[in-house]
């Protein structure tokens, strides 16, 4: 995969692209500290990935993604920002991902990680975009996007969507390993919920969180060992 640095702090660029360049088989094909040349970059070159800075002379970091959107080419953003404000923006924009500065090592390899884990996924997406539940003694094919969370039981998993219940004959680990390159996160050791499900997010005791989901009478917790990622991910 091809991507592009778009960041006026040098020490910055720097930084990522160690982690770029150590940890992952992304292509850095060009790095820029002005917005407005990353856009005449953008518009006549063909990438996958732009790491872009919010705080941006000229043209902030926003600016420049709702433009780029325009353009309907297949690649991802993902905001690299000391800013936490400007998350919910980030996820209107259907963002790849958004990392706080200073950067956090895991934090790094994990999106990293998960945009090789996408690119793979999209070499196979025949294989990737559904998979296969148990109803019963029924083998039925659920499209991974409709799964609203997973619950471990035992040896097996309960996997929800919006209306129905399956299972499949995995533990809960290695279920999220299987449907990892989508929009979900292992909230606590025995759930997985699907980010793009979220309606509300509810303070609970120790300073953790339980999760409300779109159109479901149920609450999600997030474990004290994830919430610092789950605060990552949802801006808070």
């Amino acid at each position: 995969m091809r991507c592009i640095i778009v960041d006026d702090e040098s020490p910055s660029r720097e930084e990522l692209k160690y982690f770029i360049n150590n940890f992952s088989s992304i292509e850095i094909v060009e790095e820029f500290d002005d917005s407005l040349e990353a856009l005449n970059f953008i518009e006549s070159n063909d990438i996958d990935i732009v790491f872009l800075d919010i705080n941006m002379p000229k043209l902030d970091g926003v600016c420049l993604a709702r433009v780029i959107n325009k353009f309907n080419k297949d690649f991802k953003i993902v905001f690299i920002t000391a800013y936490k404000e400007h998350a919910i923006e980030a996820f209107e924009l259907e963002a790849f991902d958004y990392i706080l500065k200073p950067y956090s090592e895991e934090r790094i390899l994990t999106t990293l990680k998960k945009i090789e884990r996408l690119e793979n996924c999209e070499e196979k997406k025949y294989i990737c975009d559904r998979v296969t539940l148990l109803k019963g003694e029924k083998m039925i094919v659920v499209n991974i996007d409709d799964i609203y969370y997973c619950k471990s039981s035992e040896r097996e998993t309960l996997v929800y969507t919006k209306d129905k219940e399956y299972t499949v004959n995995m533990s809960i680990s290695e279920f999220y390993n299987k449907i990892s390159g989508y929009n979900f996160f292992k909230s606590h050791r025995s759930y997985i919920l699907n980010i793009d499900k979220i309606e509300e997010i509810i303070p609970w005791f120790n300073n953790t969180y339980n999760v409300k989901l779109k159109k479901l009478d149920i609450e999600i917790p997030v474990s004290r060992k994830n919430i610092k990622e789950f605060k990552h991910i949802m801006g808070i």
